[in-house]
């Protein structure tokens, strides 16, 4: 049941995933063209590397804290 419940749910957000407008997104192409798009590529991967960063050093400290107990 629980299968079916989780299978119904991925085919219902597949199907308005498919649903929705191809629209043509402009803001991306403004970005691509004026060449400020490697600026947001840029910031973006700065988050993710410190997000990342972060992640490994609270699960270096949480694996101490284990070894300790």
């Amino acid at each position: 049941m629980k299968k079916l419940i989780v299978l119904m749910l991925l085919t219902f957000a597949c199907v308005t995933a498919f649903a929705q407008e191809q629209a043509k997104p402009e803001m991306a192409d403004v970005f691509r063209s004026s060449g400020k798009i490697y600026v947001v590529v840029a910031i973006i991967v700065i988050i993710f590397t410190g997000l990342a960063i972060y992640l490994f050093s609270i699960d270096r400290r949480l694996k101490k804290i284990e070894k300790g107990n």
